[in-house]
């Protein structure tokens, strides 16, 4: 099967969730993430904003607030092709809706911060195989944006079970994740 097939299969079978569905398997994945003792560590913490069916954010977002952590959301920068990784004061209130409609800092919310002062990153994907490697939504932007993090910067994979696979077929420009945390499991790749 194609990369482009695989990622067809499985974002049709994560849309056919239902939003009960995706609420009641997002929460032990945020808990199990909130609990990991990187996550207590680390003082910078970018996450992403869910969109259509992806694992839910919104309790992570709320928790690195309440731990007075910084936090980071990506707003995409389509001409550059990057991600631009920005702080966020005011959940959700600094928020609209951006490219492709993913929630975003508005134009006059925009604080930028360098990739390299990031701990920790909450990673989105498509699918991913046991080693951390990551089948993203065809841009590159994350592979691209990783790659400016420190060295060392933690990415944690937030997935259904139905998005881990024996196989995703990476490329020589996609970036591994350390951890991948499921609704049942929570797996260190060994990256």
């Amino acid at each position: 099967m194609s990369k482009e097939a695989l990622r067809k299969k499985v974002l049709q079978e994560r849309m056919a969730l239902s939003p009960e569905e995706v609420a009641r398997k997002s929460d032990p994945i945020m808990e199990k993430i909130i609990k990991m003792k990187e996550f207590s560590q680390a003082s910078t913490v970018m996450v992403y904003l869910d969109f259509r069916n992806e694992v839910q954010t919104g309790a992570l977002v709320q928790q690195v607030l309440a731990d007075g952590k910084r936090l980071v959301v990506p707003r995409t920068e389509v001409t550059q092709h990057q991600l631009l990784p920005c702080v966020l004061k005011n959940y959700p209130g600094d928020l609209q809706p951006g490219a492709w409609g993913i929630l975003e800092p508005k134009a006059d919310c925009v604080r930028p911060v360098k990739p390299a002062e990031i701990n920790l990153i909450i990673v989105p994907g498509v699918a991913f195989d046991l080693c951390g490697n990551r089948l993203g939504y065809g841009g590159g932007y994350y592979d691209r944006f990783l790659l400016q993090t420190g060295p060392d910067a933690l990415f944690i994979a937030p997935a259904f079970e139905l998005q881990i696979l024996p196989q995703v077929f990476p490329g020589e420009h996609d970036v591994p994740v350390h951890y991948l945390v499921t609704e049942k499991r929570l797996v260190n790749t060994g990256r």
